[in-house]
């Protein structure tokens, strides 16, 4: 009866441990269609200063960008939320301004 509420427990630990990692995954942010094309579009019109990256450098979402790259502000309309961005090999990056952590990779 003791291994059968130790299973029992174990498992519920268990789920609940990956509830609470899922929720943190689901805070990734998502732009939707129309907020992608608003910020490709002032993007092309306002193309970033070029960014030179630490050969080591993990371009991945939840990378911190090192204070020595230079991002620009992203005053897109139409955004809730504020963000800075670089572009890396043609790729536009999104970057909260407060933690300087890449936040979308887009294209």
């Amino acid at each position: 009866m003791e291994a059968k509420m130790l299973i029992r427990n174990f498992l519920i630990a268990g789920a609940l441990l990956a509830t609470t990692a899922s929720a943190a995954f689901a805070q990734t942010v998502v732009l939707q269609p129309e907020e992608r094309t608003v910020v490709r579009e002032y993007i092309i019109k306002q193309p970033p200063a070029p960014v030179v990256l630490p050969d080591d450098f993990n371009l991945a979402v939840g990378t911190v960008v090192p204070d020595s790259v230079m991002v620009s502000p992203l005053d897109a309309p139409g955004l809730e939320k504020r963000y800075d961005y670089m572009v890396v090999d043609g790729h536009d990056v999104l970057v909260d301004p407060e933690t300087r952590e890449i936040v979308e990779i887009l294209n």
